[in-house]
């Protein structure tokens, strides 16, 4: 089946095609992707999901339950246990 893709340009002026309603631009987000820290470990849409709910450190990641954080448009199920990890380190849960 063939997926309709459709050029996009950002606001930075990067052309890309998507076929989905998304407009993350996949080169911002490279640029844009952190060196170190949990949301470094994520894939670009599961990272955006995070940062656009206002999520940008494990502490305010255990104010969430694994299920908010599944609803999530980005995050899927291989994200949770990479979450659940990096919140262990840190001797934090997510919420119950």
């Amino acid at each position: 089946m063939a997926t309709n893709k459709n050029l996009r340009v950002c606001e930075k002026g990067h052309e890309f095609y998507k076929s989905s309603d998304c407009r993350s631009c996949p080169i911002c987000d490279k640029e844009n992707k952190p060196q170190s820290g949990f949301l470094s470990k994520l894939s670009s849409p599961a990272r955006n999901a995070l940062i656009h709910e206002g999520i940008e450190t494990l502490q305010e990641l255990s104010k969430y339950t694994e299920k908010e954080i599944l609803k999530l448009h980005g995050i899927g199920p291989a994200s949770i246990p990479l979450l659940r990890a990096s919140l262990e380190e840190e001797g934090l849960e997510f919420k119950k």
